[in-house]
C-alpha cells in the first residue's frame, strides 16, 4: 500500500485548501481512510476518518463544520476540504488508510494506532 499526500501550502486566515491523497495497492473498497496532523513537539492528532462500510465520517471537534473528508473510489483518491482556516490549523497533515477498520461501540476508530498505512506529510500554513 502506498499513499501520496499533496495540496498543502500557504493560505490566509479564513481561506480554503483541498488536500489530496493518492492511494494504491488496496484490493478492497471498504477500508478506512483518515487525515491526521502533527505540530512540532506534539503527538499526531486525528482530524477526520471515514469508512464506506457505514458511510459515517468522524471529525475532531476543532474542525467540525469547517473540514470535510471525502473519497473517490474510482480514482483511488482521498480528499480533505478545509474551509475557514485558522492559524492554529498550521501544521503537517498526513493521510492514512486501514483495510480492516476498528470499531468501538459501533463507532469507527480515528485512533492513530488503528491505521496501518501512512503517507508522507504535507505542510499547511495559515498566515496573513
Amino acid at each position: 500500500v502506498q499513499l501520496q499526500a499533496s495540496g498543502g501550502g500557504l493560505v490566509q486566515p479564513g481561506g480554503s485548501l483541498i488536500l489530496s491523497c493518492a492511494t494504491s495497492g488496496f484490493t478492497s473498497g471498504h477500508y478506512a481512510v483518515g487525515w491526521f496532523r502533527q505540530a512540532p513537539g506534539k503527538g499526531r492528532e486525528a482530524v477526520s476518518c471515514f469508512s464506506d462500510s457505514d458511510g459515517v465520517a468522524n471529525y475532531a471537534e476543532s474542525v467540525k463544520g469547517r473540514f470535510t473528508i471525502s473519497r473517490d473510489i474510482a480514482k483511488n483518491m482521498v480528499y480533505l476540504q478545509m474551509n475557514s482556516l485558522r492559524p492554529e490549523d498550521t501544521t503537517v497533515y498526513y493521510c492514512a488508510t486501514e483495510p480492516f477498520p476498528s470499531y468501538y461501540s459501533g463507532v469507527l476508530s480515528c485512533s492513530e494506532a488503528d491505521f496501518g498505512s501512512w503517507g508522507q506529510g504535507t505542510l499547511v500554513t495559515v498566515s496573513s
